[in-house]
C-alpha cells in the first residue's frame, strides 16, 4: 500500500526517522515561523548529497527573513502555506510538490532536500544536488591524437549535459527511468526524436521494464541484461566513455544509455562494423583513416589464426611451408620438450596473465610489468628450450594485433576464440581450423543487436545504401550524404550537397 504525506509534521518526521535508522548522516532540521502563527517546519536531507550553502541561503534564509514572516502572518489560513512558500518565498530554481512519502524518501536518497510543513498533506522537493565527483578528464581507454579531450564521469548529469552541447536540437530526447529495486538507479535513454527507428525504441523501452534486480552499479550491468545474447562472448552493445562518439552515433539514428554512476555510455545496436570504428577515423584525412580500418581487418585475423596456424602447420601440414622454412622450424624446435599445443597455450596464457598484471597495477609500474616480463619470460622460455623463437614471434603479433582493436570487449570475444582455434588445429590440423572459423562465422551471423544483424553491412544490409562507404573504408565526407541504413532511421539523409570547384553538387 502506498503511503502518503500526513498532515502532522511530527508523524511524518517520526516514519523518516524510523526508516533513516543508525544512519548517522540524515540531517533533519526543524523550525518554527512566523509571529502571531507559530508553524512547525523541517527540512530533511543527507550530508554528501546536498548543496549546505545552497539550502542554507535560498532555502532556510528566505524562510526566516522578516518580510516573509508577515506574510505568513497576513496570508497563513487565507490561502495554501504551501503554495505560499513554494511560489513566493524559496529562491530556489527547482522545486516540486509532492504527496506520496515513497517519492520523497527517494528523492532525499538521491540528493534532494524535502520540506515538510505542518498541517500540509504534500511537501516540497527541493533540488540540491551536490555529489562528490572527479571533474571532466580526457577519456583513459580511448585516445586520440586530434579530437574532443573532454571524457564521461561519474555523475549522471554532467553526462547528458557533454551531449547536449554538441546537440542543440530540441529533437534530442533524454528520458530517465530507474532500475533497480534497492540501488534506484537513474539510466538516461538518449535519442534524436526524428531519426530514431521507433521500433527499436519501444524494444529497448521494453527490456528495461523486464529488469529486475537488486541493484545496478555499472553500466556493464545493465548491458548485461538488455543485450539479446548473454552467453556469447562477443558484446552486442558497444560501450564509450567519449561524448563526441555519443552525438556521432546519435545522428547516425543510434539510441544512447547512460547509467548513473558509470563513465561509459552504452550505444544500441552494435555491429562489426561500428566496433571496428574508432571516434579518431573522422578527424584524420580519408586516406589515412581507410588505410587503418584495413589495418584492423587485418589485425582481427593475425589475433584469430595465428596461434591456430602455427599448430597447424607445425603439427601437421610442414609441407605448405618452402624447405628452407621448414627447416628452420625444425631446427628451432628441435630442443622443445612440448608439442605445438601445448607450447602455443602455455605461451597465450603467459601473455594474457602478463596484460591483466600489467591492467591491475596503475600507473607507469603496469606498464613496466608488462613490457619488462615479456621480455624477460620470453627469453628465457627460449634459452631454457621449453618455446621455439618462432613461437615468440607469433604470440608478440598476435597480442599487438589485439591492441589495434578499438573495442576492448569486442578484443576479448576473438581472444577466446582463439584459444579454440588452438585446440581444433591440434585436433584436425587445417581441417580443424576450417571447422572453427565457420562456427564462429555462423555465430556471428546468427547474432542480433535489437534486431540488426551483428555482421551488417558487410553480410547485405546496408550495401544499397552505400554504408560500405563508411564500414570497410571512410570516403571523403562529401560522399557520405546518407545516415546507415542499419539503424532505419526515419531521416536517412544527412548532407544535401557538397562543394566542388566553387558549385554545389
Amino acid at each position: 500500500m502506498q503511503r502518503l504525506v500526513l498532515k502532522s509534521i511530527d508523524k511524518n518526521l517520526e516514519t523518516i526517522e524510523k526508516l533513516f535508522e543508525n544512519c548517522y548522516d540524515i540531517i533533519i532540521r526543524r523550525m518554527e515561523i512566523g509571529e502571531l502563527y507559530r508553524v512547525k517546519m523541517a527540512i530533511v536531507y543527507i550530508d554528501g548529497l546536498v548543496d549546505k550553502d545552497h539550502i542554507s541561503n535560498f532555502t532556510i534564509e528566505c524562510l526566516f527573513t522578516e518580510e516573509e514572516i508577515k506574510k505568513f502572518t497576513l496570508n497563513g489560513f487565507k490561502s495554501s502555506l504551501l503554495d505560499i512558500i513554494s511560489k513566493e518565498i524559496i529562491a530556489n530554481s527547482e522545486i516540486k510538490e509532492e504527496y506520496r512519502m515513497e517519492k520523497a524518501i527517494d528523492s532525499i536518497l538521491s540528493g534532494d532536500a524535502v520540506l515538510f510543513i505542518d498541517n500540509s498533506d504534500r511537501c516540497l522537493i527541493i533540488g540540491s544536488k551536490q555529489f562528490p565527483a572527479r571533474s571532466i578528464a580526457e577519456p583513459v581507454t580511448e585516445t586520440v591524437v586530434r579530437g574532443p579531450r573532454d571524457g564521461f564521469t561519474e555523475v549522471l548529469k554532467v553526462n547528458t549535459s557533454l551531449v547536449r552541447r554538441r546537440i542543440k536540437d530540441t529533437n534530442l530526447k533524454i528520458e530517465i527511468k530507474q532500475v533497480g529495486r534497492r540501488s534506484k538507479t537513474d539510466v538516461a535513454i538518449l535519442y534524436i526524436d526524428d531519426i530514431v527507428d521507433k521500433s527499436m525504441l519501444l524494444e529497448l523501452k521494453e527490456r528495461i521494464n523486464k529488469i529486475d534486480i537488486d541493484a545496478v552499479i555499472d553500466s556493464s550491468i545493465f548491458e548485461n541484461l538488455i543485450e539479446d545474447n548473454y552467453l556469447s562472448p562477443f558484446p552486442q552493445i558497444e560501450s564509450t566513455e567519449r561524448p563526441d562518439a555519443v552525438a556521432a552515433s546519435l545522428y547516425s539514428g543510434r539510441i544512447a544509455i547512460i547509467v548513473d554512476n558509470s563513465p561509459f555510455a552504452l550505444l544500441i545496436p552494435a555491429t562489426f562494423g561500428t566496433l571496428l570504428q574508432s571516434s579518431e577515423d573522422y578527424y584524420k584525412r580519408w586516406a589515412e583513416s581507410s588505410f587503418v580500418r584495413i589495418l584492423r581487418i587485418i589485425a582481427v585475423a593475425l589475433t584469430v589464426l595465428s596461434p591456430g596456424l602455427y599448430v597447424a602447420i607445425t603439427a601437421y601440414h610442414p609441407g605448405l611451408l618452402p624447405t628452407v622454412l621448414t627447416y628452420y622450424l625444425a631446427a628451432s624446435r628441435i630442443n622443445v620438450p612440448f608439442p605445438a599445443v601445448v607450447e602455443a597455450v602455455l605461451m597465450e596464457l603467459t601473455l594474457e596473465l602478463l596484460r591483466e598484471s600489467g591492467t591491475r597495477i596503475s600507473g607507469p609500474i603496469g606498464t613496466t610489468v608488462g613490457i619488462v616480463g615479456g621480455l624477460i619470460i620470453g627469453q628465457a622460455a627460449v634459452e631454457a628450450g621449453i618455446v621455439s623463437p618462432l613461437m615468440i614471434i607469433i604470440v608478440a603479433v598476435t597480442t599487438i594485433s589485439s591492441f589495434a582493436i578499438p573495442s576492448y570487449d569486442f578484443g576479448i570475444g576473438f581472444r577466446l576464440w582463439r584459444f579454440i582455434l588452438i585446440v581444433c588445429a591440434s585436433i584436425l590440423g587445417l581441417y580443424g581450423m576450417m571447422l572453427g572459423i565457420i562456427v564462429m562465422i555462423t555465430h556471428l551471423i546468427k547474432l542480433n543487436s535489437f534486431g540488426v544483424p551483428y555482421t551488417s553491412p558487410y553480410s547485405g544490409l546496408g550495401i544499397e545504401g552505400g554504408a560500405l562507404k563508411d564500414t570497410l573504408i571512410k570516403a571523403p565526407i562529401q560522399y557520405i550524404k546518407s545516415r546507415p541504413t542499419f539503424t532505419n532511421p526515419q531521416n536517412k539523409i544527412r548532407m544535401r550537397g557538397y562543394w566542388k570547384d566553387g558549385r554545389r553538387k
